[in-house]
This record gives structure tokens, sequence and C-alpha cells, in this order.
């Protein structure tokens, strides 16, 4: 009769201790995978990652923007009495559903995106110059991208148009600090350096605009990159193409 030789208690327990863990694990695992799963949208289960990040950079950099405007209606309070509104929150929220729901803004005409930007950023414009900044820009991402601010598989984005985007912003940040009126006055005051401090956060939120986008030029670029080497790989190896 075979005896079976018995583990000692030391490497039992070690047994033991690593199967309940592996359990625990992949149980916390699973909660948390349905967790993730219950706090999307249905609508995610149409966008590839590209897509998702696509989304979560565009709502990042438009609250970028509207963080901007707030702050330049504090430096420059006389910008938002021209705007016609009563206060500067109800200015900034009419930006906002102008840019979002891709409406014309009266004092602009039916300047949008660069001739926007342009006549924003002009000595002989007269108006509320912070909401026609700040519309300018938020036109041209918008823009830029399609003319959407959420995308799915379906939807096709242009790295170059994006890319393009993101050198407008960092000209419009340029000139936001250098254009003057006919006396030397800056249009609009934003970042400051001075004896009594400094004040850079407009050029970092900028900054962050702009990152956004160079990473997801990238991103784009890369996926467009992986198809056309899939499929030489594809005609290399003479494998057909799959279809589901």
């Amino acid at each position: 009769m075979a005896v079976r030789k018995r583990l000692p208690f030391p490497r039992q327990l070690l047994i033991v201790s690593s199967l309940a863990c592996l359990v625990a694990c992949t149980q916390q695992q699973g909660r948390d995978m349905l967790t993730q799963f219950g706090n999307g949208k249905p609508d995610e289960l149409f966008q590839t990652s590209v897509d998702r990040m696509a989304t979560l950079a565009m709502r990042d950099n438009l609250q970028s923007l509207y963080l901007l405007m707030n702050k330049l209606y504090l430096r420059n309070p006389n910008q938002w009495r021209q705007s016609g509104y009563l206060d500067a929150t109800t200015a900034a929220r009419q930006i906002r559903i102008a840019i979002e729901q891709r409406q014309p803004l009266a004092q602009l005409g039916e300047r949008r995106d660069l001739a926007a930007l342009s006549y924003a950023l002009s000595p002989e414009f007269r108006g509320d110059r912070v909401g026609a900044f700040i519309y300018a820009i938020g036109s041209m991402l918008v823009t830029a991208h399609g003319g959407r601010t959420e995308f799915y598989m379906t939807d096709t984005l242009d790295p170059l148009f994006i890319y393009n985007a993101a050198r407008n912003i960092e000209k419009a940040t340029w000139m936001l600090g250098q254009r003057q009126d006919a006396n030397g006055v800056l249009l609009l005051f934003s970042n400051e350096i001075s004896e009594q401090g400094s004040n850079l956060s407009f050029a970092v939120e900028f900054g962050k605009v702009v990152a956004r986008l160079d990473l997801l030029t990238q991103m784009l670029d890369e996926r467009y990159r992986r198809i056309g080497l899939n499929y030489a790989q594809s005609l290399l190896l003479m494998n057909f193409l799959p279809v589901q």
C-alpha cells in the first residue's frame, strides 16, 4: 500500500492562504469591473479607446476654456458689461451654449473659428472681447474635431486638423499677451509678471489644452499607422483580412 506523504503544516497553511488570496483578488476584480461597467454610459459600447479619449479630452479642453473665461472676466471686469448681460455668470453661460450648440455669436456676426479669433483680437472689435475670444477658440476646437464633442466608431478624426488647432492656440496665447490698443494698453489682461508678484495661470491652462491636443494627435497618428501596417502585413503574409 502506498504511503501518502503529508505536507508540513506551515506549507499547508501557505498554500491555503495563497488560494484564499487568489479567490479574494479575483472576486474583488470582478466587483471592480462590474462597478466600472455600471458607472459607464450605454453609448460607451460604441466607442473605441481612442474615441473615448478624444471625448474626454474635448470635455476637459472645454472646461479649461470656461475656467480661462471666468479668470479673464475677473481680470477684465469691463468686458462682460459690454456683452449686454446682467453679470459675468450669465455672459459665460451664453458663451458656453453658443460653443457647444454651434450657435453664432451676435457680436461676431457670422464669424467663427479663425475668422472670429482674428477679429476678437483686433483693435477694431467693439464688444465683449473675453467672450468673443473664448468663443472663437472653442468653435475652432469643435470644428477641428469634425464638428462634434463626442466621438464613436463611425466618426473620423483628422490628426492634422487637431495638430493645427494646437498650434493656433499657441499663437492665440502669444497674441493675448501682446495685442495693444492705440494707447499702448493691452486689449486683455491675462498673465502678469511684476514687482508685486507673478500670475502665469493663463499660460499654464492654455498649455494643458495644447498638451491634450498633441497627445490625441499622436494617438490618432499611431492608430492610422497601425491600420496601414496591419494591412501591409496581411499582404506580405498573404493572409485574408478578417470580416468580423
